[in-house]
């Protein structure tokens, strides 16, 4: 699958912004992460500011190193965004297109359903950290279904397992395991149900895993 991320500079500035601006009426029917569109805008101001000095009569090739920092940390924002919003809730083809990206039942692939199952279990890490580790039902390898985008884990703070895997409302796509949860201060303590599914390249979920919680350390 060839990359979605325009190669050049102005195009990337140009994706960036669109996202920029379609993006805010979406924050709360997609559960867009609070500070994660703000980071965005931050970057892009950033990446503008700087390329706009490098190009100048006053750059120097400090400044052209600042603006490939800034443009780096600027397509992995847009990466990460991608990655952990455009997938749950699935969006639509319209939506993919408004976004400039290529909707995923365009892209060439054997995978239509999704028989894999994820087994992981929950480690602690660290002090509001917890590491999920998780590899194919039945398989021995700890990796991920070849062709798939990775593993949804979805993730809510409660003490008995949701009826429904929509009842928990945090989500994030790990494209590789083991994959670190972070909490916030105040959850430390708290129980914590999680579950994930594979993910293919066309967007389609497989069945959700058994729930497994833990204690935030």
């Amino acid at each position: 699958m060839s990359d979605w991320m325009p190669h050049t500079r102005p195009a990337q500035l140009l994706l960036a912004r669109r996202w920029f601006d379609l993006l805010p009426e979406k924050e709360t029917a997609w559960r867009i992460p609070a500070g994660m569109l703000q980071r965005l805008g931050a970057l892009i101001s950033d990446a503008e500011l700087l390329q706009e000095r490098a190009e100048s009569s006053l750059g120097t090739k400090g400044d052209a190193a600042r603006v490939r920092a800034a443009f780096a940390e600027m397509v992995a924002q847009m990466r990460d965004i991608r990655r952990r919003v455009f997938f749950i809730p699935p969006l639509t083809e319209a939506n993919f297109i408004d976004l400039g990206l290529q909707p995923p039942d365009t892209i060439r692939t054997p995978h239509i359903d999704v028989p894999e199952m994820v087994d992981f279990v929950i480690h602690l890490r660290g002090i509001r950290e917890l590491l999920v580790d998780f590899w194919i039902q039945g398989e021995a390898h700890k990796a991920k279904p070849h062709g798939y985008d990775g593993a949804v884990i979805i993730w809510g703070i409660r003490d008995t397992p949701p009826e429904q895997p929509e009842e928990l409302t945090h989500h994030t796509m790990a494209s590789r395991t083991p994959h670190t949860l972070t909490f916030d201060e105040a959850q430390r303590g708290q129980t914590v149900q999680i579950a994930l599914s594979w993910q293919n390249e066309r967007g389609i979920t497989g069945q959700w895993s058994e729930y497994k919680s833990a204690i935030i350390p």
